[in-house]
């Protein structure tokens, strides 16, 4: 893990330094809850394995790294806002929703199939006049915690 949070550390000073903001103490701190946790988190996750942290400072500070493209939000079955590294800082990946509990952890899949579902979609879509440009494949299911 400590390569990939030096890289992962490295892209985000890059990023933010291009927008003209600075990597303070507390974004930094909250790229290594991203990195720790592997998987789209919310801020009361982040909270339980920091607790010294504020829920404000938490808040802005993931508002500030959504606004330079370092995170995005995703969307799960529950209510709670679940953060993670845009696809440009961890790669393409996609989401498995577990409808129970509302885990949601990151798989990737082999770049042959990746290409296969752009085909797939490209084709699907061909007769509609829309044209994609990215996609985010979402499975729902149950966890292994949860079956």
């Amino acid at each position: 893990m400590g390569e990939r949070l030096a890289q992962t550390h490295e892209l985000v000073s890059a990023r933010l330094h291009k927008a003209g903001q600075l990597y303070t103490k507390g974004r930094r701190e909250l790229v290594e809850l991203l990195v720790l946790t592997a998987r789209p988190a919310t801020i009361p996750e982040m909270l339980e394995l920091r607790p010294r942290l504020t829920r404000s400072s938490l808040y802005r500070n993931m508002a500030d790294l959504e606004s330079v493209g370092i995170v995005r939000r995703v969307v799960g079955v529950d209510d709670p806002t679940r953060y993670e590294f845009s696809e440009d800082i961890i790669g393409r990946h996609h989401h498995a929703i577990c409808t129970k509990c509302g885990t949601v952890a990151d798989f990737f899949m082999p770049a042959p199939a990746e290409r296969n579902l752009e085909t797939s979609l490209d084709k699907a879509l061909g007769t509609t006049g829309f044209q994609p440009n990215t996609h985010r494949l979402d499975v729902f299911g149950t966890c292994p915690n949860c079956h």
